[in-house]
């Protein structure tokens, strides 16, 4: 990348999670050690191996977007909603309206993936279809009368690029516009390319955000059926146990987190407030999950950052609570920290959301850069061998250097990292 003076500084945060809806009560709640992860209310789980998660408590979007908006909400599935209307609080916070940025210099990267649908969309057309008797699909009612049962909408409501789509209209933002898929890596890698996008001197505002929603009967399902989910039931709050020898599996969970992400000469141009800067970034692929692989794009972004490990204050880990998952992240932090700097895992507080994952955990930290403080890191009791790392725990502690580090993983071996410093002004 050539050489740029034009500095990318976070200026706006916008938060819908199981712990809070502002960015002040979702820092409290880590303050305080609350756990957003309960017996799931939203549909009927009782059959389900796994029954906790994160659910958003009184989530009704039309109470929260702007009312010349609202109409567009039959368009949008739940995930696509949370994006739309934490990108809306994203804006509010960085002191920006529609038209204050050049629609042309105003860009977007969002963290999505493909939304499951709501079972009430193909209800009566299933319905339809169904031979009650064989309970066999009658494909030739499926293809023909019971498809006009079916909202015409209905695809719209669930493709990832819609809350992309969505922001960039209720803002006028008509620069880059991108969305990335690879689950929990998405929004560091989003993060990646709209600091590039800035450099190279192509936008002066970006909103990057993620959101995503596993709080339904197929989503649910499918996880219970192939995915590490912990199975205690009887204590929600405690359940998902990041490097914990006694960890089962993780909680899944909804949110989102939007950031405004800004040309440092812009923002003070306009008076902005600034949490944090974004000095580094990288990505790659870790074959056969040994944490060799995480290790050397650790690396690549402290290179790209200018530090070394001595200068970090924490890692912010994804520390979802799955056995296997676990000890491949904590092999990729250890290969580059050892125990030296402190491990943080905010998960615990909120389950793991998919794209919108890696987001609002940064959120955590780029708070604690702010306001000075560490919180501990929830359900961490029994250090576990194979996770050679230092996971801070318990009060929260004073943050006593001036970066941190941010990464994320999928379950096939992508890995990103990002380097967040804190604004001294």
């Amino acid at each position: 990348m050539a050489a740029t003076s034009r500095r990318a500084v976070l200026t706006g945060l916008g938060l819908l999670t199981p712990v809070g809806r502002t960015a002040d009560d979702y820092w409290q709640a880590l303050l305080d050690g609350k756990s957003g992860v309960r017996g799931l209310t939203a549909f009927d789980a009782s059959t389900l191996p796994c029954r906790v998660g994160g659910e958003l408590p009184d989530f009704v979007a039309k109470n929260l977007i702007e009312k010349n908006y609202r109409k567009a909400l039959n368009s949008m599935g739940r995930p696509v909603q949370i994006g739309t209307i934490a990108a809306q609080f994203a804006m509010h916070d960085a002191g920006l309206a529609k038209g204050s940025v050049a629609p042309e210099r105003f860009g977007i990267e969002f963290a999505s993936v493909m939304a499951a649908t709501e079972l009430d969309d193909f209800a009566r057309a299933s319905q339809q279809s169904v031979n009650c008797a064989p309970r066999v699909v009658d494909m030739a009612t499926w293809g023909g009368p019971a498809l006009k049962e079916i909202p015409p909408l209905w695809m719209l409501k669930y493709l990832p690029n819609m809350p992309a789509c969505h922001v960039t209209i209720m803002f006028d933002a008509q620069g880059p516009s991108n969305t990335l898929i690879s689950a929990e890596t998405a929004g560091l890698l989003c993060f990646a390319e709209a600091v590039r996008i800035i450099r190279r001197d192509l936008a002066e505002f970006m909103i990057v955000g993620g959101s995503d929603s596993k709080m339904n009967p197929l989503s649910m399902s499918r996880f219970n059926t192939f995915a590490p989910l912990t199975r205690r039931n009887d204590d929600p709050t405690r359940s998902v146990r990041p490097f914990d020898r006694d960890r089962d599996g993780t909680a899944l969970g909804e949110g989102g987190a939007v950031f405004g992400l800004e040309e440092l000469d812009h923002a003070r141009a306009r008076g902005a407030k600034v949490y944090a800067e974004v000095v580094g970034y990288a990505a790659g692929f870790d074959k056969g999950k040994t944490g060799a692989g995480f290790s050397k794009v650790i690396r690549r972004a402290l290179a790209m950052a200018g530090i070394t490990p001595a200068d970090v204050d924490h890692v912010n880990a994804h520390g979802c609570g799955s056995v296997e998952l676990d000890a491949f992240e904590a092999r990729g932090i250890a290969g580059v920290f050892g125990t030296d700097v402190p491990v943080y895992a905010p998960l615990p507080a909120f389950g793991s959301t998919s794209a919108a994952s890696a987001l609002m955990e940064l959120a955590a930290s780029v708070l604690a850069l702010k306001h000075g403080v560490l919180p501990g890191t929830l359900n961490h009791e029994n250090p576990d061998p194979a996770c050679p790392i230092r996971v801070h725990t318990g009060s929260p502690r004073a943050v006593t250097k001036p970066y941190a580090v941010k990464v994320a993983y999928t379950d096939l071996g992508q890995v990103a990292a990002l380097v967040v410093k804190k604004w001294e002004g």
